[in-house]
């Protein structure tokens, strides 16, 4: 006698059905982004942190050259003079110029010694610095500001000046008698692209846009509002993630950028003291930590007092005792 069919006899049964069906499209697609990840982790040498990178070298420094003249083109379109882009280049241009390149000689040659010193640690990574690209150039914009891009492409704006300076109000050469707390700006920045901070954010943009890729897919046959809660819903959880990477970002940013200051005998006690003054920029009237791409200018003062002992053990051994 023949039995009746019990398995897989109406549609959608059985584990079949399951692989069919919107839950399993979205588990395939769990599984796939996990192992994605997984694959693509490297460590951060300077911290330990595992993070995900899938975008090469070349690439990343290509993006941050090409990202670089953007910029600066876009700065002179808008009046904002790139000092010294041309032959011209005398008086207090020339000057501003020339503090700011030496400072970033002074880190740059720090940072690829403490890339070697890392190596010799045992340390699995690529050291970039002694290949980067260092190029300086000072904006002459009121905005404060700074940045390094891969390759080593560094500019400070003029707005930072006063910050960094006597911060009396507005900017002078004077500003520069005492370059500490400008060099604790610009570790930070360069700390950024020894860590591959902007290949990582690439990376993790690519998995965001995977992922809602599947989401889409696999709530293909819903009506047009759930389809709407849905992906409102998954675009909040990832800026919610993309937001704890970046506070991630910057506190890495400021350690490696300490480590890189006392390296090249800048006194790190002035680091705690540019964020106290941070804090104090647009009357302190800043949202929540958690709702920032960056850590309160509180907890990165409070950070660079828990790393000062450190700090002025290192400076003192490569540069003697602190004044």
């Amino acid at each position: 006698m023949r039995m009746p069919q019990q398995y897989g006899g109406r549609s959608g049964g059985g584990l079949g059905g399951l692989l069919r069906s919107r839950l399993g499209l979205l588990l395939i697609a769990a599984v796939g982004l996990f192992i994605y990840w997984q694959m693509n982790q490297k460590q951060v040498p300077f911290s330990g942190r595992r993070q995900l990178n899938t975008v090469p070298l070349k690439e990343e420094v290509q993006l941050g050259q090409q990202s670089y003249l953007q910029i600066l083109n876009q700065e002179q379109g808008q009046g904002h003079e790139v000092l010294c882009a041309d032959t011209r280049c005398t008086g207090t241009e020339a000057e501003l110029t020339s503090k700011v390149r030496e400072i970033g000689a002074r880190l740059q040659s720090a940072a690829i010694e403490l890339e070697q010193e890392l190596v010799q640690k045992g340390y699995q990574f690529t050291p970039v610095a002694d290949k980067f690209d260092w190029t300086y150039y000072v904006v002459d914009s009121s905005t404060p500001n700074a940045f390094c891009l891969p390759g080593g492409y560094v500019a400070v704006y003029t707005g930072i000046l006063d910050i960094t300076g006597n911060y009396d109000g507005h900017v002078a050469m004077d500003d520069l008698d005492d370059p500490d707390k400008l060099a604790v700006v610009m570790g930070h920045e360069i700390g950024h692209a020894l860590a591959h901070h902007g290949a990582e954010r690439m990376s993790q943009a690519k998995v965001v846009q995977m992922g809602q890729l599947a989401v889409g897919v696999g709530m293909g046959d819903m009506d047009v509002a759930q389809q709407r809660a849905i992906m409102q819903a998954f675009g909040i959880a990832a800026q919610g993630s993309m937001l704890k990477f970046s506070r991630e970002h910057e506190t890495e940013a400021d350690k490696i950028g300490l480590d890189l200051l006392v390296r090249a005998c800048y006194d790190p006690r002035e680091a705690p003291e540019l964020w106290k003054r941070m804090a104090e920029i647009g009357g302190g009237a800043h949202p929540p930590e958690w709702m920032s791409t960056h850590p309160a200018s509180e907890t990165r003062a409070e950070n660079f007092r828990k790393w000062m002992p450190d700090a002025i053990a290192t400076y003192e051994a490569h540069c003697g005792p602190l004044p």
